[in-house]
């Protein structure tokens, strides 16, 4: 079976479907009912941007067409017969049907068939968690103006990844401050088809409340602008262990980002349709719950850290990892390793933390 290295898939499909040869029919039976390109020619000054999307479709619907073909053979125990168009199938289908990245507009998200039609048992819940992460831009970087994901969970403090507040953060004495000439926002409302700043959501960053020095987690204060809309309540942060956390259900909200130094490019265009640095919902399932010094880290710093296989990428730094059962926030989502999973700090270890106990967190 062919193999891409710097695919972003962080479990099979064998993991994630029950029934592979069900799955492979649905995909065929999902491409057959798809609408086909009109055959009205568009405007001349339309036509560019029409002929690269119906392009862009047609590839993805090969693509997934492969992806089925490797479903069979997979269920055939035909693995040694997987060709490369066909992994590369695979890893989409699980991107976009058995680990999808779901496209977050007007606070919503369109209604999902298979696995995750379960979402839309919890359409009102998860629009209240998509309503409280936002991207953390900046201002005055020399290369960079947005550096990760956060999300409210306090009354008006966000939680972030030390490694994304460090791009405009420094340590002054025993606490943190600015970079000169840096500033910082979190933007509520970065969604596909908004204009940055548009929905009147962005909050500045007012104070670094401090940057963790053993888990990759960092605590920043936000205040709405003179006039603005004030801020949403917080998040509800997880008090206590989940039960039964391998094989819970979960989802992510973030801004996945292109990065073509750790995901292969055309894979990352073809699957994500040339679509980043935008609001996603990314739901999966938690997998289990790592000792200090038992996962690769960032920095070598310690901590508790749990495993989930939700479909991320950069980008995805500093967001949250909410239980689809109750919507608290389980974990603080820092990064992963391909082919063994995504990391999250577990947050119910943290409340009695000086760090995360001083900036009075909205523990449930």
């Amino acid at each position: 079976m062919g193999s891409r290295s710097r695919s972003p898939v962080a479990a099979g499909p064998a993991e994630i479907f029950t029934d592979l040869r069900a799955e492979a029919d649905r995909i065929r039976e999902r491409l057959a009912r798809e609408i086909p390109e009109s055959d009205v020619e568009p405007p001349p000054e339309e036509a560019p941007a029409a002929h690269i999307a119906r392009h862009a479709e047609e590839e993805r619907a090969r693509v997934l067409a492969a992806g089925a073909r490797g479903l069979e053979k997979l269920a055939e125990g035909r693995d040694d017969e997987i060709g490369d168009d066909e992994s590369f199938g695979l890893e989409a289908i699980v991107l976009l049907t058995g680990r999808p990245a779901i496209l977050v507009q007007a606070g919503d998200f369109a209604p999902q068939e298979g696995e995750w039609a379960v979402l839309d048992g919890h359409r009102a819940a998860i629009r209240e968690s998509l309503a409280r992460v936002g991207r953390v831009d900046v201002s005055g970087h020399l290369s960079l103006d947005w550096v990760g994901t956060g999300f409210l969970a306090g009354a008006d403090v966000i939680m972030t990844n030390r490694h994304v507040a460090v791009e405009f953060a420094r340590g002054a004495g025993e606490g943190w401050t600015f970079q000169p000439g840096l500033s910082a926002a979190l933007d509520l409302a970065r969604e596909f088809g908004q204009l940055p700043g548009s929905g009147g959501l962005t909050y500045a960053v007012t104070e670094v409340v401090g940057v963790h020095d053993e888990v990759d987690m960092a605590l920043l204060r936000v205040a709405p602008a003179p006039g603005g809309r004030p801020l949403p309540a917080p998040l509800a942060v997880a008090a206590d262990a989940p039960a039964d956390l391998p094989g819970r259900p979960v989802y992510v909200v973030g801004h996945p980002a292109w990065d073509g130094r750790r995901n292969e490019p055309e894979s990352m265009r073809r699957i994500f349709m040339d679509v980043y640095n935008v609001k996603r919902l990314q739901p999966g399932t938690a997998n289990r719950l790592l000792p200090p010094g038992d996962r690769p880290g960032r920095d070598g710093r310690g901590g508790n850290v749990m495993t989930h296989d939700c479909s991320t990428l950069g980008g995805n730094s500093g967001s949250p990892v909410f239980d689809l059962v109750d919507h608290r926030v389980l974990g603080l989502h820092f990064g992963g390793r391909y082919g063994f999973g995504n990391y999250a700090v577990p947050l119910w270890t943290m409340p009695d933390d000086p760090l995360v106990a001083r900036a009075d967190l909205n523990f449930v």
